[in-house]
């Protein structure tokens, strides 16, 4: 199992060349950073607690809205 990740590792280096690959990490490891410093501040904001706006049914006419009257009229 060792020898199969040494094997993709040197496959890596060989493609990506051993500059690109370590620039490849950096700008991971500040992109992970950086969700998990937006992650703790997520947690330290408060919460505003707004009233949600209410929503207004379509005003429809009875006579309209039963199809039974309107069968028998």
């Amino acid at each position: 199992m060792a020898i199969k990740i040494l094997i993709l590792v040197a496959l890596v280096l060989v493609v990506f060349g051993k500059g690109k690959f370590s620039d490849l990490m950096g700008d991971l490891a500040k992109g992970i950073k950086s969700f998990r410093q937006g992650m703790a501040e997520e947690d330290h904001e408060p919460v505003s607690l707004k009233p949600a706006p209410a929503l207004e049914a379509p005003q429809q006419s009875p006579v309209a809205a039963d199809p039974v009257r309107k069968e028998n009229a």
